[in-house]
């Protein structure tokens, strides 16, 4: 397996509305981090959905080697 290319060091901090679902780029090749536009066709890479549970501001992770995604746990810390 490929690895992701790193979209950047550090979590995207993103509003996200309750009830609406989101589509987290895991290639790291969307030029609409940190949301998927198709730029992973061809690879292994799939988006990954997630619905929001409520409103807020969330922490999408930006290096693509999260463990819990699209949640950023810090991970990019050890690249």
């Amino acid at each position: 397996m490929s690895e992701p290319k790193i979209a950047q060091k550090g979590p995207f901090a993103v509003a996200v509305e309750a009830g609406k679902s989101y589509f987290w780029c895991a290639c790291g090749r969307s030029a609409s981090q940190p949301f998927c536009d198709g730029s992973h066709a061809g690879s292994e890479f799939k988006p990954v959905k997630f619905e929001a549970a409520e409103s807020k501001t969330v922490h999408l992770c930006g290096c693509k080697h999260t463990a819990h995604p699209p949640l950023c746990d810090g991970s990019h810390a050890k690249l």
